[in-house]
């Protein structure tokens, strides 16, 4: 069963904070990415997450359909058929959604989510991520509340952001003028709004300087400190068991000093996507490049069969995307501490 039920995904949370680890979660947009992700993981011995935005899940559904909501399924059933050939856990999580998108795409899946509950089926995801960063943090919370109040009774765990990341994703691009620090005093609201559903279990993205999309290191300027800050101000408030499960957004640039440092505050997610783009593309460039007279019919040749198959390529890209995420359990610590065989 690698594909973690509730119980399992809780304990993978509950061992990264306290073990000071984090799990990479990497974004797919088809099989082959998919794919990439298992095996790396798997050769890591590492348990992860993997993960869809509604962009992302659109594309899984094909160019014709575009349909976001029936991707993100097709996507997740194809990894409850495989994942159980691979020696780790796994959970299902769905990224970024905006209020606008919530009808279209978190609330059919949870309702994918309840109908296999009634036949006896295990959940379709782990869970969801709404970002209500644009909003009011009071309309953020309001809407946080209500989507957490119903998937709890689904053992699914919701994910929200308080703060803005900046950069643009999927789509999803932020304000010029976002404020991309989160206020320590805004997770104190956090806590007295969500708190009060006894046992529902949330993670939460503060933001601390995070940017989406591709910048050079050192370009990045985090301030983990506020990660610490948050964390304080919490326990001060309402005690140790309060402290939060946080998520890492935008870390593509990041030095590994504050990736390090997030995780000492309490991060057990971090959200990769970017650089696994990258690593899939470079093989298929690559390829391309060193046989480009087999890709190509040139001056009247028929070129090389095997050079422009795609599975050629395909493998090569899966292979590279596998290698990038084995580096992000290495950076993340999680390598070698799957909970696969302790159940």
């Amino acid at each position: 069963m690698p594909v973690a039920d509730y119980k399992i995904f809780c304990e993978m949370l509950d061992r990264a904070r306290e073990m000071k680890f984090a799990y990479p979660a990497i974004n797919v947009t088809s099989i082959q990415t998919a794919n990439a992700v298992l095996r790396g993981l798997a050769e890591s011995r590492s348990d992860g997450i993997i993960q869809v935005s509604t962009s992302g899940a659109a594309h899984i559904s094909g160019t014709y359909l575009n349909d976001m909501s029936l991707g993100a399924i097709a996507i997740a059933e194809y990894v409850h058929r495989v994942a159980d050939r691979y020696p780790i856990y796994v959970a299902l999580h769905t990224d970024h959604c905006p209020l606008e998108l919530i009808e279209k795409f978190i609330i059919p899946l949870v309702e994918e989510t309840e109908r296999r509950r009634k036949n006896g089926l295990p959940n379709l995801f782990n869970g969801h991520m709404f970002d209500g960063s644009a909003l009011p943090l009071d309309k953020n919370l309001e809407v946080a509340y209500t989507l957490l109040e119903r998937m709890h009774k689904s053992e699914l765990i919701l994910e929200i952001e308080v703060g803005v990341v900046g950069g643009e994703e999927d789509g999803i691009k932020a304000r010029e003028n976002a404020r991309l620090y989160t206020n320590p005093e805004e997770t104190l609201e956090v806590a007295k709004k969500l708190n009060t559903l006894t046992g529902a279990r949330y993670l939460l993205a503060a933001t601390f300087g995070n940017v989406h999309g591709v910048y050079k290191p050192g370009n990045v300027k985090l301030k983990p400190e506020i990660l610490k800050e948050c964390q304080e101000m919490v326990e001060r408030e309402y005690g140790k068991e309060a402290r939060f499960y946080l998520v890492f957004h935008g870390g593509s640039g990041s030095s590994l000093k504050d990736i390090h440092e997030a995780i000492e505050y309490g991060v057990v997610k971090m959200n990769i996507d970017t650089d696994t783009q990258y690593a899939f593309t470079r093989a298929i460039v690559d390829h391309i490049f060193k046989n480009y007279d087999g890709v190509l019919k040139v001056d009247g040749e028929v070129g090389v069969k095997k050079a422009y198959d795609p599975r050629t390529y395909m493998a090569m890209a899966e292979i590279s995307m596998a290698q990038r995420v084995k580096k992000a359990a290495e950076e993340l610590k999680s390598k070698n501490k799957t909970l696969y065989g302790n159940h």
